[in-house]
């Protein structure tokens, strides 16, 4: 990759919601979503890496524009890790981790993790994104030296439900640009 690399620290926030009124249509169920905002002035793409009961599976790529948010996996989460790495179009950087997995130029969708160069692909590090076993995830990619803003979690619980408890909505990946 030419140009800046960023180094990522995913953060952990945690917020809760006061519960007053909450509206919400009867007939729709809330959604559990792994949720990737991009919070830069870039385009970037995304690719994911996770494992399922199939075992290690990575995608990509998704093209967010400029602050815009995107449901990169639809429905509950399968797994407590997820893996992300991301890419700056147009300043040419990165966000990236040391879990090592398999990627390609073009959209893929590619099962298993090892042997990436001898299978053709190439080897890329994903940054590890702790969940904590929820069912819906948000991640915030930010520019470096930029604070990521507070966000809501999504309600997990029907509309004719008690109101949620408290609980952690995402990661932040704020970025450190080095030369």
């Amino acid at each position: 990759m030419r140009g800046a690399t960023y180094n990522c620290a995913a953060n952990i926030i945690a917020t809760s919601v006061v519960a007053g009124c909450l509206v919400v249509p009867l007939a729709k169920p809330a959604a559990a979503d792994f949720r990737l905002c991009n919070n830069t002035q870039s385009r970037v793409g995304v690719a994911i890496g996770y494992k399922d009961a199939d075992g290690w599976t990575t995608e990509g790529w998704w093209n967010l524009s400029s602050r815009t948010c995107e449901n990169i996996l639809k429905g509950n989460l399968v797994a407590r890790y997820y893996y992300v790495y991301a890419i700056d179009y147009e300043h040419g950087g990165q966000w990236m981790g040391q879990a090592f997995m398999c990627t390609r130029d073009k959209e893929f969708t590619i099962r298993g993790i090892t042997d990436c160069l001898a299978r053709g692909y190439d080897r890329t590090g994903f940054f590890e994104v702790d969940t904590g076993e929820q069912r819906a995830w948000t991640v915030q990619l930010t520019e470096s030296g930029e604070q990521s803003p507070q966000h809501l979690p999504i309600p997990l619980t029907s509309p004719s439900a008690a109101p949620p408890a408290p609980s952690p909505i995402g990661a932040t990946a704020p970025l450190e640009h080095t030369k």
